[in-house]
């Protein structure tokens, strides 16, 4: 059983996750065997992820701490696994469906992202998500479709002129 001394510093880790995190999202692991779980946090890690498994308690205290975490205090109970994402926001929420769709575990309890609740019932939502990248991608393609129309265009009407020109020259020296 850990000394206070060593729960403190559990808690202080925690509250650093929380600080520094954009996301939390709860799963819990109950009924998972030890090879699932490491499994599990193999596929957290490959996302770079950080997945950690705290007492309840211990991440209450925290929560408490930062504040701002009422709204997931009703998921704090059961086994629970604790996943804190910093930049790509939903891919907690991809890792956990992926990994439920093979094992039918861990069971998404609830997230805060961003300040905004979801619930068990919006992993397929969050899950749906586009990432950071994919979105600036998307935005990057929108502002040079135009571009690339416009010079697509301008190929087509010089290969046209060109044809032109090039059959009044055949035309003449028959």
């Amino acid at each position: 059983m850990p000394n206070l001394a060593e729960k403190k510093a559990v808690v202080e880790e925690i509250t650093e996750y929380l600080k520094s995190s954009d996301a939390v999202y709860i799963a819990n692991y109950s009924g998972m065997s030890v090879p699932q779980i490491n499994e599990l946090r193999n596929e957290f890690r490959k996302s770079e992820i950080t997945f950690k498994v705290y007492k309840n308690t211990l991440v209450k205290r925290a929560m408490d701490d930062v504040g701002g975490f009422d709204d997931l205090y009703p998921s704090l109970n059961e086994q629970n696994g604790f996943a804190f994402a910093e930049e790509e926001l939903a891919a907690p929420a991809k890792v956990i469906k992926k990994f439920n769709e093979e094992n039918k575990h861990p069971g998404f309890k609830a997230a805060l992202i961003d300040g905004d609740y979801y619930g068990e019932e919006q992993l397929e939502t969050l899950a749906a998500m586009k990432s950071k990248s994919e979105v600036i991608g998307d935005i990057v393609g929108l502002l040079l479709a135009p571009v690339s129309n416009v010079v697509s265009a301008l190929q087509a009407q010089g290969q046209n002129i060109a044809g032109a020109v090039e059959t009044i020259a055949d035309k003449g020296e028959e």
